[in-house]
């Protein structure tokens, strides 16, 4: 028993010295412990700097991927330090939250077109066959119209099996984002979004999901984050752009796709580029926290450790881990804006950043 009482004595004693320096504010690692979600698009690249930032600074960073629109669920209901999104918010959005909002850009990724047909290699989609792909118009590997496209390759007579996100997702609307810009017939009847009523497929959850239901599936056609198909080795399309140009998602492809100016919020939609070099399926993806930090019980030690590993997250150090996961670092404009925004984020109308 007198060992038990000791036990209880000392951790009594450990929680009491631990909340003493809580209060006091003596260090961001002794206080912080931080909560985000949302996109799954970058988790891989997430996971890996967050747990970095951790392991350098022993502030704690829970990351929970659960796609876009969770993320800015989440954020909206403040139960998270910031969230994670691959689609911007919209004005009417924005005007939804509790408090403004802002988006640091964190990468640039690909959505791929990914698919299972064992032998197929060097596929090549027009805009043309990604409308009626995903419209359900096409709906066999041996159409003529594929065939054509692809007059080196020998299709099989297989059922397209289309899979899509069932979750509202950031990376749904990066690739319904462009599919509305190379067709009409998308735009009008589909349209883009996180969440769409889909003409023709089968869901699945997370990019994960997706990428799990396509490398199970003989005939499967789908949208991924790259990362997703690198890991799983899942054969990838090369998709047509804006010059007519087939194009596979490279670090140098992505890249191009962000080449020009970039407004001062950072909301752009990247999709379709102009350059020739670009692929056409190319993003930012953001954490998004409020403008204002102080609000219902949030601590000025709390919001400070928010905006150090944002900050941390569009340096040099942190940028230079993107390429590891096949993730396009940040433009030099992109560092830029996002430094800006970060240094006008306040606590109580103070900036915390100098």
């Amino acid at each position: 028993m007198r060992i038990i009482l000791s036990l209880v004595l000392a951790v009594a004693l450990f929680s009491a010295c631990q909340n003493s320096s809580q209060k006091a504010g003596s260090t961001e690692s002794a206080s912080a412990s931080l909560t985000a979600a949302g996109a799954t698009f970058p988790l891989p690249f997430y996971n890996m700097i967050f747990k970095q930032y951790t392991d350098e600074t022993k502030v704690q960073v829970t990351y929970g991927g659960i796609g876009s629109g969770g993320g800015v669920r989440s954020l909206g209901d403040r139960v998270v330090d910031f969230g994670a999104t691959d689609g911007f918010l919209s004005d009417d959005k924005l005007a939804e939250m509790p408090g403004e909002v802002v988006h640091i850009p964190t990468c640039l990724g690909a959505v791929v077109i990914a698919y299972n047909l064992p032998g197929v290699d060097d596929l090549k989609l027009s805009n043309e066959l990604l409308e009626k792909i995903f419209m359900g118009e096409v709906t066999n590997w041996n159409d003529p119209l594929l065939k054509a496209n692809n007059p080196d390759i020998e299709f099989p007579d297989v059922a397209i099996t289309v899979v899509h996100r069932s979750d509202g997702s950031g990376t749904t609307e990066i690739f319904s984002d462009f599919m509305s810009k190379i067709s009409q017939k998308w735009a009008d009847q589909v349209g883009s979004g996180k969440s769409l009523n889909w003409p023709t497929g089968m869901g699945a959850k997370g990019n994960p999901g997706v990428a799990g239901t396509i490398s199970q599936t003989s005939g499967a056609l789908g949208y991924i984050g790259s990362e997703f198909a690198f890991a799983q080795r899942i054969q990838t399309a090369k998709v047509e752009n804006s010059s007519g140009a087939y194009v596979l998602p490279t670090i140098e492809s992505i890249s191009a796709a962000a080449q020009g100016d970039i407004p001062d919020d950072t909301r752009i939609m990247l999709t379709n580029s102009s350059d020739p070099a670009s692929y056409p399926i190319s993003g930012f993806t953001w954490l998004i926290l409020y403008k204002e930090q102080a609000y219902g019980s949030r601590t000025l030690e709390q919001a400070q450790a928010t905006v150090n590993l944002l900050d941390w997250v569009v340096s040099e150090k942190a940028q230079a881990e993107a390429e590891k996961v096949h993730y396009a670092p940040l433009p030099d404009l992109a560092v830029e804006k996002a430094k800006a925004i970060l240094r006008g984020i306040t606590y109580n109308g103070e900036a915390i950043l100098k």
